[in-house]
């Protein structure tokens, strides 16, 4: 039997980076920060997020920096080649299957309320 199973309740590190593929299909990246608690304080996990389709286009249209979200997907390793130095190098990548928006509309609107205020200066 195998598992490869990953539930992550955060918020997201960034505004959603969003591509759309001549096929039709959209892909959709971002970045999740999950408090971890230690003895001095409050340390984030930051977790790179793949999510691809529907759940994509959702996670363009309402998640926006700072949103608490809920993920559930599988681990996956991103490999590639430097091309600065030749070396190898990989990154762990959660491939979202499920989107869960965890924030009020509150929080949404003021989010892009702050986001008005940033762009008037």
């Amino acid at each position: 039997m195998t598992l490869n199973v990953v539930n992550l309740v955060g918020r997201a590190g960034r505004d959603p980076e969003v591509k759309y593929f001549e096929s039709g299909s959209v892909v959709c990246n971002l970045t999740l920060a999950v408090n971890r608690q230690t003895r001095n304080s409050d340390e984030p996990d930051w977790f790179n997020l793949e999510i691809w389709g529907k759940t994509a286009e959702i996670a363009a249209n309402y998640v926006r920096k700072g949103s608490l979200i809920g993920v559930s997907g599988s681990l996956k390793f991103d490999y590639w080649q430097d091309r600065a130095t030749g070396a190898n190098r990989s990154k762990p990548v959660i491939r979202v299957d499920r989107l869960d928006l965890l924030g009020s509309k509150q929080d949404t609107n003021t989010s892009q309320v702050d986001n008005y205020r940033q762009e008037e200066f």
